[in-house]
């Protein structure tokens, strides 16, 4: 290989002293025909602007911020703050929960409710983590079903507890095999515990009786609703010290409709328009109320010509007699109906019988 001539170290200062003088000048030459060529250039987002705009921040899935294309698909949900009564019934509930499952299992119990938050009953049984029991109940009232999932966390910690495992130590989990009988069994009874506890719960709200009707372990046989249904999840956690298990309830808002107005109340008692005070004060002045009441004699059918030549001094004969009935009239709705005579030196009607409202005089 031919010997590369070495270049003198004395020139390296000069060469970096005369780019530094140029790089000024061919910045400015570059950024001229840039605005004379070609145009400016095109922005391009990154990812964090494309998630912001798409809805699909991470920040804001936490938040339960709904933005973008995510704000409009989810728009046909119905969110649970708009029945606040519901989030006291579960509050209730959980206490409920609590000392039940406390004198179930004789261990120390704590329930704690995570969130209520509304979803599609059809992504709700995609997201459910198998293996997990499944149990419909039936509100009798409501005359609709619900739906209760129990993990498997939970399942074994209360076999476990039940059957007097050893404190201190994890309940052992034995994954690829079906839920025996005894397990299932033992998860009935829990369950029809925390039905009872729900039923307590409604009870200053409305009477609802919840009956269990079966358990699954297949979502596809716990079909309770369509698909696209909107419902109410709430999320329960059940702790018994170093072991538990999370427990989640779904209530689609089909199952609440009969009892929505009342999950509408911001407090107990609460009366929607309604004030008593006031209807009291309306219904004295009512009463106290002056009205014009007008009695008529007789009513005739004449013609209009005959009218517009009566003349002042001329006699118009009516058909009533001393005995025939006069009606009183209110605004011209009829009221009384009774007798002409005297009473001093005034002339008087004594009241015998009440016109029966019709549709026509209620109409005016």
């Amino acid at each position: 290989m031919a010997d590369q001539p070495e270049t003198p170290v004395d020139e390296k200062p000069e060469a970096a002293a005369n780019t530094e003088a140029v790089a000024p000048e061919t910045v400015a030459a570059d950024a001229a025909s840039a605005e004379a060529g070609a145009g400016p250039a095109e922005r391009i987002l990154n990812q964090e602007e494309i998630d912001s705009l798409l809805g699909f921040d991470v920040s804001s899935d936490q938040l339960q911020d709904k933005s973008g294309v995510r704000a409009i698909v989810n728009s046909a949900l119905v969110s649970y703050e708009r029945l606040p009564m519901l989030e006291i019934v579960f509050d209730r509930l959980v206490r409920l929960m609590t000392t039940s499952l406390r004198n179930f299992t004789s261990d120390n119990v704590e329930v704690s409710l995570d969130n209520i938050t509304s979803i599609r009953f059809g992504d709700y049984l995609n997201s459910i983590p198998l293996p997990a029991i499944l149990a419909v109940f039936h509100a009798e009232q409501l005359d609709n079903y619900g739906l209760f999932t129990v993990d498997s966390n939970l399942i074994y910690s209360i076999v476990d507890v039940l059957l007097g495992g050893r404190r201190g130590s994890s309940a052992m989990r034995i994954e690829g095999r079906p839920y025996t009988t005894i397990e299932r069994t033992l998860v009935q009874r829990m369950i029809e515990v925390i039905l009872q506890d729900m039923c307590q719960a409604f009870e200053p709200l409305a009477p609802v009786n919840f009956q269990l009707d079966r358990l699954e372990t297949n979502p596809r046989f716990a079909a309770i609703a369509r698909p696209a249904n909107a419902a109410i999840l709430v999320k329960l956690r059940v702790d018994m010290e170093d072991r538990g298990g999370r427990t989640e309830l779904l209530l689609p808002y089909a199952t609440l409709e009969p009892i929505r107005k009342l999950l509408l109340q911001q407090f107990m008692g609460e009366k929607f328009g309604r004030d008593s005070i006031w209807e009291g004060h309306l219904a004295t002045e009512l009463w106290s109320t002056r009205l014009e009441i007008d009695a008529i004699l007789d009513e005739q059918i004449m013609p209009l010509n005959k009218i517009m030549n009566l003349q002042v001094g001329e006699t118009v004969m009516l058909n009533a007699t001393p005995d025939s009935k006069i009606e009183m009239r209110c605004r011209g709705v009829p009221l009384l109906r009774g007798r002409m005579g005297r009473a001093g030196t005034s002339v008087a009607v004594r009241i015998e019988e009440a016109i029966e409202r019709t549709d026509a005089s209620r109409a005016l």
